[in-house]
C-alpha cells in the first residue's frame, strides 16, 4: 500500500482504456482487449476543520487513526461489502478515538453533558437514518443505521433514540464513557470566555463508492463546546451535513452547522451535479467557497461522484481528511503542506 500527500482533491475519471493486441491475421488470431481501469477514489473520510495551516503536535496519532479508519472501510469494500458497510466501519473507528469530536471524544454541552448526533444515507434508494441528542450510545453512526433499516422513520432523538438502540441490541454506555480531560478543559475555557466554541479537530464523516456503483455517506459529531442543551447541528440532518444519491454524489460536511443547515449544503452540491451536470469539484467549490461564505459560515466537505471523482474544498485554514483509491493508494491530509 502506498501512502502519499497531494492536493486535497483529485478528479479521476472511471473511463476504461482498451488496448488491442494483434498477434496474427485480423479476426482469427485477435486476443481479447486488455482493459485497465483508471485510478479513482472509492473511500474518503474527514476529521473536521481546524484553525491552523500546520499539522497538530500529535500528528502521528491522528495519521494512524485515520489510516486505521480508511483500512477498515477498504476491507469492507475489498470483501464485496456495500458502501454503507464501508462508511459505518470507517466512522466507528473515528468515533472510538478520543482525538475526534464524535463518540468517545465528544465535547461537553453547557450542562457538562454529552449529546451526540449522527446520520447515514444510502445513495442507491435514498434511504437514510439519523439520531440527535443521544447520551448513552457508544457509536451513534451504528444507531443511525439501525433507524434507517429497522424503523419506518428517518430521525429519532434523545432518550427515545438511545432506547431504540438498546431494543435492537446496542449496549448502552454511561456519560462517563465520553469524558476526556482535553474536552473538559475546553469547556472550562469556553465558560470562562462565555462563548460557544466550534469543534476543532472534530466532526467526522465518511463517503464511499462500492463495486456495484452505489454511493453512501455518513457523519457523526458531538456538536459545539458549551452548546445549549438540545442544540442540533447539521450532521444529523439529511441534505445539510450528509447526502448520497447514486445519480449525483455522496457528501459529508463539517463546519458551522447552523449555516450548513440554512444553506442545505450537502443537497445543493448534489443538485448542481445532478441537474446542471456540474463536476463534483465545481459543485463543491460553488457551495462551500461561495454560497456558505455569503451566509457567514466556514467549513468544508468531502464529496465523491459515481465515477470516483473526489473533492474536498474548505474555507477554514485546515481540514483533516484522507482517501483511498481502487489501486490501494492512501492519502492523509493534516496540514496545508500535505495539500501541495
Amino acid at each position: 500500500m502506498k501512502i502519499s500527500s497531494r492536493w486535497g482533491w483529485i478528479a479521476v475519471t472511471a473511463v476504461v482504456a482498451s488496448s488491442l493486441i494483434i498477434t496474427g491475421a485480423y479476426g482469427a488470431d485477435e486476443e481479447e482487449p486488455v482493459k485497465q481501469e483508471q485510478e479513482k477514489v472509492i473511500l474518503a473520510i474527514h476529521g473536521g476543520t481546524h484553525g491552523n495551516t500546520s499539522a497538530p503536535e500529535n500528528a502521528d496519532e491522528y495519521r494512524k487513526t485515520m489510516e486505521k479508519a480508511l483500512q477498515s472501510g477498504k476491507k469492507e469494500l475489498d470483501s464485496g461489502g456495500s458502501s454503507l458497510n464501508a462508511v459505518e466501519s470507517a466512522i466507528k473507528v473515528l468515533e472510538d478515538s478520543p482525538l475526534f469530536n464524535a463518540g468517545k471524544g465528544a465535547v461537553f454541552n453547557t450542562d457538562a453533558g454529552h449529546e451526540l448526533d449522527a446520520s447515514i444515507m444510502n445513495g442507491k434508494d435514498l434511504s437514510a437514518g439519523s439520531v440527535a441528542g443521544v447520551k448513552n450510545t457508544k457509536n451513534p453512526i451504528t444507531l443511525a443505521r439501525l433507524v434507517m433499516e429497522k424503523s419506518p422513520h428517518v430521525m429519532l432523538a434523545g432518550e427515545a433514540a438511545d432506547r431504540f438502540g438498546m431494543e435492537h441490541g446496542l449496549k448502552p454506555v454511561t456519560q462517563d464513557y465520553f469524558y476526556t480531560e482535553r474536552r473538559w478543559n475546553e469547556l472550562m475555557e469556553a465558560k470562562k470566555k462565555q462563548q460557544v466554541q466550534t469543534d476543532q479537530h472534530g466532526t467526522v464523516g465518511a463517503i464511499a463508492l462500492d463495486s456495484d456503483g452505489n454511493l453512501a455517506a455518513g457523519t457523526s459529531t458531538g456538536g459545539l463546546t458549551n452548546k445549549a442543551v438540545g442544540r442540533v447541528g447539521d450532521s444529523p440532518i439529511i441534505g445539510a451535513g450528509t447526502y448520497a444519491d447514486n445519480e449525483s454524489v455522496a457528501v459529508s460536511a463539517t463546519g458551522k452547522g447552523e449555516v450548513f443547515i440554512r444553506g442545505t449544503a450537502a443537497h445543493d452540491i448534489a443538485a448542481l451535479v445532478k441537474y446542471q451536470k456540474t463536476s463534483v469539484k465545481e459543485a463543491a467549490d460553488e457551495v462551500v467557497k461561495k454560497k456558505l461564505m455569503r451566509l457567514g459560515g466556514t467549513g468544508g466537505v468531502i464529496a465523491i461522484d459515481h465515477q470516483g471523482n473526489f473533492a474536498s474544498p474548505h474555507t477554514s485554514p485546515g481540514m483533516f481528511y484522507g482517501y483511498m483509491t481502487n489501486k490501494g493508494n492512501m492519502v492523509i491530509v493534516l496540514s496545508a503542506e500535505d495539500e501541495k
